[in-house]
């Protein structure tokens, strides 16, 4: 199976251009684009972390290997650092990191909660839903978080309630809720049109467009901002592409490597406020935040795109 490091390398051997002075894959001095956030016109980097997947397994492994990642975060112009409680130690190792270094002010913290699970009906009990949330507030030692959504949905009426009285209270900046799974989409599509949401977080690849039909445009209709997960598919995408270079025409819009292609996709939908692809390496992290520098797809771009990703293998 062709890995994200092997991918990089086949870009790399493609020609295109990458400097390496000072910050690996630093390709462009272009600075990193931000987009508002519809409910407060906050404008926030669209490029952001994501805590799941390898970086949650580095976290209970080496955690001092993350803290160079969220030093690159914020030095290579990012901020939105997306975790949750449920991610193993991702969220407990990412908030001492952050005040060890004393970026913590810096870093745009989104965090989730979920003590119901993931049953359709399942509840939440308040007093667990209320010190999961004060677990998340010590983590990261701060007295105010940016962002709290409801993961997976859980029992919306006792969490999302417990989320409005911490915004009231002006100990949570915007509220949300997420979900990755198309079944649940229904239940999303409701909650957006009749909650006060700030946020929602949703999978989206150029290989996943569901969210394209009715979640996307609905996002834009009630000003809801618009968090994108598995961007690159989890690893589906780097399975597809497998060993094959990355088209030349993809410098018509400053992607310089499979991984940037993959996010220029995404982030070329209007509705999309930030993409947070997980990875516990600088290098990708680096290459990850390139996709938010110069040029997006334009409409015929894009159709060239999930062309070029349909024309491929299924990953196995």
């Amino acid at each position: 199976m062709v890995t994200r490091r092997d991918a990089l390398k086949l870009s790399l051997g493609a020609g295109l251009s990458l400097a390496l002075p000072g910050t690996l894959f630093a390709a462009t001095p272009a600075p990193m684009l931000t987009r508002p956030i519809p409910s407060s016109g906050q404008r926030i980097p669209v490029v952001g972390l994501g805590s799941s997947a390898t970086f949650s397994a580095t976290a209970r492994d080496d955690a001092s290997a993350l803290n160079a990642v969220l030093r690159t975060l914020i030095d290579e112009g990012g901020a939105v650092f997306d975790t949750a409680p449920s991610y193993g130690a991702s969220e407990e190792v990412a908030g001492k990191a952050v005040q060890d270094l004393g970026i913590a002010d810096r870093v745009f913290w989104a965090t989730k909660v979920n003590v119901a699970g993931r049953e359709a009906d399942a509840k939440a009990d308040p007093a667990s839903a209320r010190a999961q949330i004060e677990a998340s507030f010590s983590r990261l030692g701060r007295d105010t978080i940016d962002l709290i959504q409801v993961h997976n949905l859980g029992d919306i009426t006792t969490q999302l309630g417990i989320l409005k009285e911490l915004k009231a209270e002006k100990r949570v900046r915007y509220i949300g809720v997420t979900s990755t799974s198309k079944p649940a989409y229904p239940k999303l599509i409701e909650t957006m049109r009749n909650e006060p949401l700030d946020f929602i977080g949703v999978d989206y690849a150029v290989d996943n467009r569901d969210v394209e039909e009715t979640i996307l445009p609905l996002a834009a209709e009630r000003g809801i901002g618009v968090l994108v997960y598995a961007p690159f598919g989890r690893t589906r995408l780097w399975q597809r592409v497998g060993e094959r270079a990355l088209p030349d025409w993809a410098a018509e819009f400053d992607a310089a490597t499979w991984g940037q292609f993959f996010l220029k996709f995404v982030l070329s939908h209007p509705a999309v406020t930030c993409a947070t692809p997980a990875t516990s390496r600088a290098s990708n992290l680096i290459d990850n935040l390139g996709a938010g520098r110069g040029r997006l797809p334009d409409r015929a771009q894009r159709e060239r795109m999930v062309k070029l990703i349909e024309d491929l293998p299924a990953a196995s």
